[in-house]
């Protein structure tokens, strides 16, 4: 009787944890960036540059965000956990830290993955340092 109620209870909690949300895996969507690079002018060497990227998904399906990845160390980047929504608009937030760079140009990019064609769309960061 343990035994079986030790095999129970563990698939009694994963199937009570289940979330009812479906996304169609593999269905492709569409997005639109209101732009692709954002110009940060000249700051000075040390601050944190913030760039903020807004995307709607104009497509049908759920837009899911895979991998946001920045080109360096200096970048940190988010995109948002949940499937967006078709007509639903947000943000990709990216932000430099100038202080960790050793030229007077900020050239970043964020690799940004999702379920569209193509699949691979690269967000710029630039300006110059004062």
């Amino acid at each position: 009787m343990k035994k079986l109620l030790f095999f129970l209870i563990p698939i009694s909690i994963f199937l009570g944890c289940q979330d009812s949300t479906k996304v169609e895996v593999g269905a492709e969507t569409t997005m639109v960036f209101k732009s692709t690079v954002f110009n940060a002018g000249t700051v000075y060497k040390g601050e944190v540059v913030k760039a903020v990227f807004e995307v709607e998904n104009t497509g049908s399906h759920p837009l899911v965000f895979g991998e946001v990845r920045p080109s360096c160390s200096c970048t940190v980047a988010s995109a948002p956990k949940e499937p967006l929504q078709p007509g639903q608009k947000a943000k990709i937030v990216a932000e430099v830290n100038t202080d960790d760079l050793h030229t007077k140009r900020i050239h970043k990019v964020v690799t940004v993955m999702t379920n569209t064609s193509p699949n691979i769309t690269l967000l710029e960061i630039k300006g110059r340092i004062k």
